[in-house]
């Protein structure tokens, strides 16, 4: 049996449908379907059960049987809003349900592998996982931060897998209940798509118009490492997870941009098989949408960002090197390219 937390979420829910696509089927969901909008993430996706979040926590407590045959826990359940400023709810959702769900696994001696998140760098200028650089801007941040401290404090008690993956900026498919915390991939497609023009911020914290600078990490990368720390068991840490490579929130823009661009037809264009009208044009393909000329365009940097926005962030991957894992990670150009491939797939 396989666990995953925040299954009908964007990371658990790819990792459900990884997990199905290797023929795994014995799958424990747990979420909060408070949102019932989650539930489209795990419309293509065979589990065995689903338990409420609040319920799977108190059989947690509980010591409840359920965890005598678990091979392996994917946590990837948490409040991920980096607006969120109610800190008594983020910590007990974040770090003490955290805390439970790591006690009971290394009681029964079962793999842990938990979400972590960049955000515990917060303003630092280095990404690398040591207490010197880790600054958080915010209250989810802290939240990350203070568990990832937890698990160093008592590591050397460890007697079964545990490891903690500091998300970088991650995109793809299945995020699109995130509102306005999904990606900026994500944003720039829906803003191509209904004004033809990609919003990015002015510049700011020294950076030109557009130029803020992120690891952006495509989902398919994200759920290989998952699965690759899941095989080697004997490795256990803290370690980011991003492509090692930061690239410009223009650069998104732009092969958003130049998907739209590449994979649209005209109704003047070629089309293989079909005969030219009388007047010498060619018939449109049916379904398919003139190519969109689309343009960026710059907005001033809100105030209520100055001082708590990650105008950088580029994970130092060394450690995940060293550790053994060696694929190489998607660029944003590839990475856009897959994910839009994978949202027209969804529309048609």
């Amino acid at each position: 049996m396989i666990i995953v937390t925040g299954g009908a979420g964007f990371i658990g829910s790819n990792i459900v449908k990884m997990l199905n696509d290797q023929g795994r089927k014995d799958i424990i969901v747990v979420d909060d379907l408070s949102d019932g909008k989650k539930f489209y993430n795990l419309n293509d996706c065979d589990i065995a059960d689903y338990l409420d979040k609040d319920d799977f926590i108190a059989m947690a407590m509980d010591d409840d049987p359920l965890f005598d045959n678990v091979d392996v826990v994917f946590h990837e359940g948490a409040c991920s809003s980096t607006t969120e400023w109610d800190g008594k709810f983020m910590m007990e959702n974040n770090y003490e349900y955290s805390k439970i769900l790591l006690h009971t696994c290394l009681q029964r001696k079962i793999p842990f592998l938990y979400a972590s998140s960049a955000a515990v760098y917060g303003g630092s200028a280095v990404f690398k996982e040591s207490r010197e650089f880790e600054k958080p801007l915010n209250v989810y941040g802290y939240s990350k931060w203070q568990f990832d401290q937890y698990v160093r404090g008592i590591q050397h008690t460890f007697k079964s897998q545990v490891v903690g993956f500091r998300y970088f900026n991650v995109y793809g498919p299945r995020e699109q209940h995130k509102g306005s915390m999904a990606s900026v991939a994500f944003h720039f497609n829906n803003q191509i798509q209904d004004t033809g023009v990609c919003k990015l911020f002015a510049g700011s914290g020294g950076y030109g118009d557009g130029e803020q600078r992120r690891d952006f990490v495509y989902i398919d990368d994200v759920v290989k490492v998952n699965f690759w720390f899941w095989q080697n068991p004997e490795k256990s840490g803290i370690f980011n997870l991003g492509t090692g490579r930061c690239q410009s929130f223009n650069e998104v823009a732009d092969a958003v941009i130049a998907w739209h661009k590449n994979n649209g037809i005209s109704g003047n264009a070629p089309i293989e098989g079909k005969k030219a009208s009388v007047e010498g044009k060619k018939a449109p393909i049916e379904g398919k949408k003139a190519p969109i000329e689309g343009k960026k365009e710059y907005m001033p940097f809100p105030e209520h960002l100055k001082g708590a926005y990650q105008s950088f962030t580029e994970a130092d991957i060394s450690a995940l090197r060293t550790v053994g894992y060696t694929d190489d990670f998607s660029s944003v150009e590839q990475g856009v390219s897959a994910y839009l491939d994978c949202l027209n797939q969804a529309l048609n």
